[in-house]
């Protein structure tokens, strides 16, 4: 089974919306049952009393566009513990791989990953918390998604 991690700075907009895409891309190859996806938060800013906010209505409406649904889906903050839980751990950003490291300590086993690495480019996932263009983040994320799938191909982990 290939565990992945997708982390973002609130667990509301990119990390859910890979979590969601990369599932979906699984499912098309009939590899869900070779998976196991999720997405969390380096911070508690949407999370109140133990309890997350769902998927920022914009994000979801987008993946909505595309067929995906992201209903069921909670903001939660990542845990040290999750190193140990997932073979990958991709942040959306620079400040979200910096927050994950703080969080998990050293990449001992060299786990974390920057999404966009997976489409063969150096940049940040476009943020659309502070653009508003959930597109440009959707077409970010879905080609870092199949960047991802295609390089565990490669790599004969599936």
């Amino acid at each position: 089974m290939i565990r992945i991690m997708f982390v973002c700075h609130g667990n509301i907009c990119r990390s859910p919306m890979a979590e969601f895409i990369m599932k979906k891309l699984v499912n098309d190859e009939g590899l869900s049952e070779q998976f196991l996806i999720r997405s969390s938060a380096t911070s508690t800013e949407e999370i109140w009393h133990g309890q997350g906010n769902p998927v920022y209505p914009p994000a979801k409406a987008e993946l909505k566009k595309h067929g995906i649904s992201a209903d069921g889906k909670y903001a939660v903050q990542l845990q040290a513990s999750d190193y140990d839980k997932y073979d990958y751990l991709i942040g959306m950003d620079t400040m979200n791989i910096r927050n994950m490291k703080r969080i998990l300590g050293a990449d001992k086993e060299e786990k974390i990953y920057k999404m966009m690495t997976f489409a063969g480019r150096s940049d940040d996932v476009a943020d659309p918390w502070y653009s508003g263009d959930f597109r440009t983040t959707y077409n970010d994320i879905d080609e870092a998604c199949r960047g991802l799938l295609k390089y565990l191909k490669e790599r004969n982990e599936i």
